[in-house]
């Protein structure tokens, strides 16, 4: 565990196979899986593949949507903390989170209520990063050159 990095409950990252170059993020070890705000969700077949088309405002002051195609990774069953299952759609994307570039699976949802429209859950974090409750912010904001994934 010695060469784990401690990150704070919410930090910045980014997303740059969707195009995403910075988003706020709260890390969630009780939570198994990651989630991503969308602002609206639709299927499409490509090449006889099942993709999903999204679109997000990144920020809460941010006027414009970003949009995003991304193929499905999976349909699967997710509980939330109010106990209710819903099923959500699963992408695999590379998110830069302290200088670091991994793949992460994350599901698409509706987090409008939510004080953050990322939520980076232990399976993204497990093996990574040690998360430090009393700390918040800790890294510099990613500085990652975009590339959407198409």
């Amino acid at each position: 565990m010695a060469d784990l990095i401690t990150l704070g409950w919410r930090e910045r990252l980014a997303l740059p196979q969707l195009g995403i170059p910075l988003l706020k993020a709260k890390l969630d070890t009780g939570a198994r899986s990651s989630s991503l705000h969308v602002d609206t969700l639709e299927t499409f077949q490509r090449d006889g593949d099942t993709w999903l088309r999204f679109s997000l405002h990144v920020g809460r002051r941010s006027p414009l949507a970003i949009s995003c195609e991304a193929p499905a990774l999976d349909r699967r069953t997710v509980t939330d903390t109010g106990g209710r299952r819903t099923e959500r759609w699963f992408i695999r994307t590379a998110v830069e989170l302290a200088g670091q570039r991994f793949e992460i699976d994350v599901n698409l949802t509706d987090r409008r209520h939510m004080l953050f429209p990322m939520l980076l859950g232990r399976s993204a974090l497990s093996g990574r990063v040690a998360v430090d409750p009393a700390l918040s912010y800790t890294q510099p904001r990613p500085s990652t050159t975009t590339a959407p994934s198409r």
